[in-house]
């Protein structure tokens, strides 16, 4: 395939910015029209599923196509090994300059930092919101302003200067809308503390799931009243009673994330309004995705990590002029490990057999995939570690049924699961009845059982043990 007619890659990609957070998802809490812009041009994925609800992991697994057990970045804590095959080095060989800004959060000094990009100019670990430090390989350097603007900033700027005969491959990552939600003077006039509703399950009492009371989860620590006086930024007024808190307490945390948001939405506009300038929309894709989803109030809950549905959930919107039907929707089961293979597919590039993803390209057309999916594979690695008490769990979800086995360590050697849950999203899409134990669902239960014990042998991921039938 000639170069010239390679499309350009460009990836916005937000931290913890959830789904149901962007318009185009239908939002009850805030507007993004141009990041809606996206999916008026292309395709919504409603179906797109993180496997490890964490930045560092799904940042390894995106770019590298590989699930954490093979490209070794389980947790927070585990760097990416920098000679690993990444999806930006074999663009690269293939004849595309490649760029990532902004946040990287994979380790940093020698074996760790980016490679196989042509320019890099990442924040170091979560990064400043104001004046950021940023690392590149002549060492650090503070630039001033405000962080999700300096990176559309530096973004343009290599766009401006790169090599017009050749394709290219952008990875515009934001550090926004990551805690601790600090947003700029521009958009503090929005989302004042009363406006934003709260969510339908804000007074979930947990009842009959594994962290509800008296259950073996209940020390979560992700609720508003887990929220520091750093995340609310001013003290709680006296006076409320604790119902008053806690909804006080709501509405500070989101209006500063909603606010962060709003900056990212204003950025992304300005990458594509450059497209629109430069006359390169029509040669370009572009994809707006997170590394995960987010709870904002749902289950009274802040943060991620968990498998519920608002945290599991990743925003996926592509546009690429010429391939994605405008305001397309597809329902297909995709995964942050198709990214990979999705663009080397797009370049024209052979998969190589290393790859554990699938293309989208057929579901970004509205084709019917060679390989579709009917499950999703997830696995949290952290344990019970801070700040959020979080367990390690293991757990598959199909387009119906979700099951999520918590176990009582982070590698379970052949123990059972402490806790067991099974949903069923068609009737209860809040995940609010848990059908482990209940009488008629055993068979569900064990078809799940069954496809979990698959999915880890196919992946090579066999180190924990599944379950085989309800727990007394």
């Amino acid at each position: 395939m000639p170069e010239t007619r390679r499309p350009n890659l460009v990836v916005i990609m937000s931290d913890d910015h959830a789904a149901h957070a962007i318009s185009a998802y239908g939002s009850r809490v805030n507007s993004t029209p141009h990041i809606d812009r996206i999916a008026e041009a292309g395709v919504r994925f409603e179906n797109c599923f993180c496997t490890n609800s964490i930045c560092t992991p799904s940042r390894a697994t995106i770019l590298t196509g590989e699930y954490n057990h093979v490209n070794g970045v389980r947790t927070l804590f585990d760097d990416l090994d920098n000679t690993r095959p990444q999806v930006q080095k074999e663009l690269g060989e293939a004849g595309y300059q490649t760029a990532v800004v902004g946040k990287w959060h994979l380790g940093h000094g020698e074996g760790h930092d980016p490679a196989g990009f042509d320019y890099w100019r990442v924040v170091p670990d979560q990064g400043r919101y104001h004046d950021p430090e940023l690392l590149g390989p002549d060492g650090m350097e503070v630039v001033e302003g405000y962080v999700t603007d300096v990176i559309t900033d530096l973004s343009l700027a290599w766009l401006e200067q790169r090599d017009r005969e050749r394709p290219f491959l952008l990875m515009v990552n934001h550090k926004a809308p990551h805690r601790s939600w600090e947003p700029d003077e521009a958009h503090m006039h929005l989302y004042p503390d009363g406006s934003i509703p709260e969510p339908p399950t804000f007074d979930d009492d947990l009842a009959g799931r594994s962290a509800g009371p008296g259950q073996p989860l209940a020390g979560l620590q992700m609720s508003m009243w887990d929220l520091s006086e750093e995340d609310l930024k001013r003290p709680v007024p006296e006076g409320l009673s604790l119902e008053e808190e806690r909804s006080w307490r709501y509405q500070r945390y989101m209006s500063d994330y909603l606010r962060c948001i709003a900056s990212v939405d204003d950025n992304v506009g300005r990458v594509l309004d450059w497209l629109d300038a430069e006359g390169l929309t029509d040669s370009t894709m572009v994809a707006y995705t997170s590394d995960q989803g987010f709870f904002l109030g749902d289950h009274g809950w802040y943060d991620k990590r968990l498998m519920y549905e608002e945290s599991l959930r990743m925003p996926l919107l592509v546009s690429m002029p010429g391939l994605t039907p405008p305001g397309s929707v597809s329902e297909d089961l995709v995964t942050n490990v198709d990214v990979a293979p999705t663009l080397l597919e797009l370049a024209g590039v052979p998969l190589p057999e290393r790859l554990q993803g699938y293309s989208m390209v057929a579901s970004m057309a509205g084709r019917e995939p060679e390989h579709r999916q009917t499950s999703v594979y997830y696995r949290y690695w952290e344990h019970d570690s801070g700040p959020h008490r979080v367990p390690a769990h293991v757990g598959v979800r199909t387009d119906r049924y979700k099951l999520i086995c918590y176990l009582d360590q982070a590698w379970a050697h052949g123990r059972p699961p402490s806790s067991v849950e099974l949903y069923d999203l068609a009737t209860d899409a809040a995940e609010l009845r848990n059908l482990w134990s209940e009488p008629g669902y055993e068979s569900i239960g064990a078809e799940l059982a069954a496809l979990l014990a698959q999915r880890q042998i196919e992946l090579g991921d066999e180190d924990v043990v599944g379950v085989s039938a309800p727990l007394a």
